[in-house]
């Protein structure tokens, strides 16, 4: 994020995702309705950090709503939720910076719940193989964030009727 960048907040829609209804992001407004997003999703799929997309409000008195993308910044989402049971608050930013020279920025929702932004260099096959393994010794469940449903950042409606 860049000092004297003016960021507002908007919205995205989220029905069917778990845990939440909706999600705001930070964005830049770049005049009109396209907007570049400044954090990375923590409950939309299919938005990544730097994504230009396209966002109106419903009335003057709501956030503006995505509606779209309109420019892909290259960047990628994946979600980590360690498992504070075997790994302490400290140790899971730890493993976290570790991933600094893959190119791999996070943000964080709680003490165990983390955003992942790779940037468009970052080889996403080398990060998936740490986090498989982080998995593989149970201290991660993780997420990939590519589209679940056409057309939709949400997920489907079937999703967590297991």
């Amino acid at each position: 994020m860049v000092e004297d960048e003016k960021l507002t907040k908007i919205h995205i829609d989220l029905p069917h995702r778990w845990g939440t209804g909706g999600e705001s992001m930070w964005a830049v407004e770049l005049g009109g309705d396209p907007y570049e997003l400044r954090n990375t999703p923590f409950y939309a799929y299919d938005l990544n950090f730097g994504d230009v997309v396209r966002a109106v409000p419903e009335s003057s008195d709501l956030k503006p709503e995505i509606r779209e993308v309109v420019r892909r910044s290259g960047n990628r989402t994946l979600r980590v939720w360690f498992k504070k049971e075997t790994v302490a608050e400290d140790r899971a930013l730890e493993l976290l910076r570790s991933l600094k020279d893959k190119l791999v920025s996070f943000e964080r929702a709680t003490k165990y719940f983390f955003a992942l932004d790779l940037e468009p260099k970052a080889d996403i096959t080398q990060v998936r193989e740490v986090l498989d393994e982080w998995e593989r010794l149970g201290w991660i469940h993780y997420e990939t964030c590519e589209a679940r449903v056409a057309d939709s950042f949400d997920d489907s409606s079937e999703a967590g009727l297991e």
